[in-house]
């Protein structure tokens, strides 16, 4: 999808889906081969998955980003404490709203930002289960394995947006590419080992 940010900042491409995955059987979990390294709870195992199937494609691997991590959990908690599942917040909040006030934004003119999300319950609340579901379904799958990704802000909540509070887990999984701006400004002048030293007893001189 094609979005222009606010405040004059660079025109810039979101790709947002989401998956619910209560009350649904997943067809297939991942090979043990994937699986086995990444098992147990967690952002960990969510991380270790979804690098697993990158890597699988010859993509580089995510490194977990705290700023990102930050806004994920932020929308996390908010899904479950509204009730909602969305990647547009009941209040209108999308997702390049959410990293900006991490800041992750500011240093980067050129960015681009995916979202994942998912909620479940019992066996479905698993990492496993979860990154497996969304490779099934192409958008989400577009979104884990864009080549151009490097970082990634991982969040898992307790309690889902529908149901008995407690019950089952919320994902949000934020992904980001961007460049990092390069300061202008004079290069540092390189001063040769004893110039300085020379520059003073010559003026003293």
């Amino acid at each position: 999808m094609a979005d222009r940010s606010v405040g004059g900042m660079p025109r810039h491409r979101r790709l947002a889906v989401a998956l619910i995955l209560a009350g649904v059987a997943v067809a297939s979990l991942p090979s043990g081969a994937v699986a086995e390294p990444c098992a147990g709870p967690g952002t960990a195992a969510t991380l270790c998955l979804l690098n697993a199937e990158r890597a699988a494609e010859g993509l580089r691997p995510l490194q977990l980003d705290g700023r990102l991590a930050r806004a994920a959990l932020g929308h996390s908690r908010d899904m479950v404490a509204r009730g909602y599942f969305e990647h547009v917040s009941p209040s209108g909040e999308r997702l390049a709203q959410r990293v900006a006030r991490t800041g992750w934004l500011l240093p980067r003119p050129h960015w681009i930002l995916g979202e994942t999300l998912a909620w479940g319950r019992g066996a479905l609340a698993d990492p496993a289960a979860v990154v497996a579901a969304w490779m099934r379904s192409p958008s989400h799958r577009h979104v884990v394995l864009r080549p151009g990704y490097r970082r990634v802000g991982i969040a898992i909540v307790a309690g889902t947006p529908f149901g008995p509070a407690g019950d089952g887990a919320t994902y949000t999984a934020d992904f980001g590419a961007g460049r990092l701006a390069v300061r202008r400004g004079r290069a540092p002048r390189r001063v040769r080992r004893g110039g300085r030293r020379a520059a003073r007893a010559a003026r003293r001189a």
